[in-house]
């Protein structure tokens, strides 16, 4: 019974070693997209430790935790109305001038205020979905630019330690 149970330990034992080579953690330089050659021979161990504290000085640096970032979310945009009814006015103008000149300037009116207003309240739409576009658009830039300022403080500590980054 003892037998069996040093055995099963053993197996186990190997299994988990053999999981956790197959399931090697990328480094931090990995996941920036960055290569880094040890340069003065450093060993693989020793460029972990290396990036470690790389990444905790350039964190500190630019107090930016690229492991930690909240998604990039736009401010919200203050929803402009009234598109439907500046179009529907300008329609009902149009309309009446043109009814006016066939003989009926008020069945012109309102058939150029429908037009008008549908026409007004789907230009009004796009241009609200474009400034929220313009808005979120912005924001991923923001997060863009805080992430590639980490990534140059993260570059230049590891350059300094002698190894080279690209």
């Amino acid at each position: 019974m003892r037998a069996y149970f040093i055995l099963a330990l053993l197996l186990t034992l190997a299994l988990c070693g053999l999981m956790q080579s197959l399931a090697r953690a990328a480094t931090a330089a990995e996941l920036f997209g960055l290569y880094v050659y040890p340069a003065k021979g450093q060993s693989a161990g020793q460029q972990a430790d290396d990036e470690s504290i790389c990444y905790k000085w350039a964190r500190s640096q630019t107090h930016v935790d690229p492991a930690h970032l909240p998604p990039a979310t736009a401010a919200p945009v203050q929803q402009k109305q009234g598109g439907a009814a500046r179009g529907a006015a300008r329609g009902a103008a149009l309309g009446a001038v043109f009814g006016a000149i066939t003989g009926n300037a008020g069945e012109g009116a309102a058939v150029g205020a429908v037009a008008g207003g549908v026409g007004g309240y789907s230009q009004q739409k796009a241009l609200n979905n474009a400034e929220q576009h313009y808005a979120q658009a912005s924001a991923d830039e923001q997060r863009s630019a805080q992430v590639n300022d980490f990534k140059r403080a993260f570059s230049v500590c590891l350059e300094g330690k002698g190894y080279t980054v690209k």
